[in-house]
């Protein structure tokens, strides 16, 4: 098994789409437009993409699965900073006064996801 894409439900996909473009530097698909049911970011190779699909229904309860970001460019923290200027919500901070932990945010629509210390911070 390979796995192709990670899939989000959505009531705006071509919007929430974009906005996880700007948070990622994924492109778009070539045919996506405005007012799409599916919209498909494409990730480098291998990492699978992301696709939104458009439900009928509201997200109303937490996710059941989520995904965790780790900075490769920035620090943790400068890249809260750059998602909640993007639109993205702090949802729960578990950073420590030692610097580590993550923090979890939410997109546009509320999807829970984490943030975790940068390859730099890890020393890696």
């Amino acid at each position: 098994m390979i796995l192709r894409h990670v899939t989000v439900d959505s009531s705006e996909p071509y919007e929430l789409a974009r906005f996880w473009s700007e948070v990622t530097g994924w492109p778009l698909g070539d045919d996506d437009q405005p007012g799409d049911d599916e919209v498909l970011i494409e990730a480098p190779s291998p990492v699978p993409g992301l696709l939104f699909i458009r439900v009928p229904e509201a997200k109303t309860i937490k996710n059941r699965l989520h995904i965790d970001w780790m900075p490769d460019e920035r620090t943790r923290d400068e890249e809260v900073d750059r998602l909640t200027a993007l639109g993205a919500k702090l949802f729960e901070d578990h950073r420590t006064p030692d610097g580590l932990g993550w923090v979890t945010m939410q997109d546009p629509e509320g999807n829970e996801f984490c943030v975790e210390r940068s390859t730099i911070e890890r020393g890696l």
